[in-house]
């Protein structure tokens, strides 16, 4: 009787012992558990406001244009305003805004049209207080598709300005 008490008193410890170690994941052990420090940010993580990948997924690195257009739509200024205030918040990054443009046209009138939307972008940061020496800009017209495919759902993507990030002072 003894013996079985202990038995069954070793059974449900260990029990209690992998219920807190694995439970319904089967197991699993996070070792990054408790890695984010204070607040639960994890340094260069999305969660981290400081982080290129914050700017990124949350404030977003892109705006879209028009068919044949380079001015910014009232969806395209909400969007740099947020990269206008993450750039103004975060001075140690400089900006590169490079313009695309969709397939449709030839290289060098895509190359002009990307050029407008990028200059259009990096103004309206301008406007919004970002200084001029932290910006650059480059076109890569239509040599640089997110999508290719002839509809218009691929044109779409592929007329934009995206700002992409550099630590340091020069762009």
């Amino acid at each position: 009787m003894k013996t079985t008490a202990i038995i069954l008193m070793t059974a449900l410890a260990l029990t209690g012992c992998g219920n807190r170690l694995g439970g319904a994941d089967g197991g699993a052990v996070d070792l990054n558990a408790g890695a984010a420090g204070a607040g639960g940010i994890v340094p260069g993580s999305a969660n981290d406001p400081t982080s290129i990948a914050y700017f990124q997924q949350n404030v977003g690195d892109r705006v879209l244009f028009a068919v044949d257009q380079s001015t910014l739509s009232s969806d395209a200024q909400a969007v740099l305003t947020g990269q206008a205030q993450w750039l103004n918040s975060n001075p140690e990054y400089t900006a590169l805004v490079e313009g695309h443009a969709d397939e449709q046209g030839t290289r060098e009138y895509n190359l002009a049209l990307g050029g407008r939307r990028a200059n259009a972008a990096r103004d309206y940061l301008i406007s919004q207080g970002v200084a001029a020496s932290r910006l650059r800009t480059i076109s890569y017209g239509k040599e640089r598709p997110l999508q290719v495919c002839s509809t218009e759902a691929c044109y779409s993507q592929n007329r934009r300005a995206v700002t992409v990030l550099a630590a340091g002072a020069g762009v």
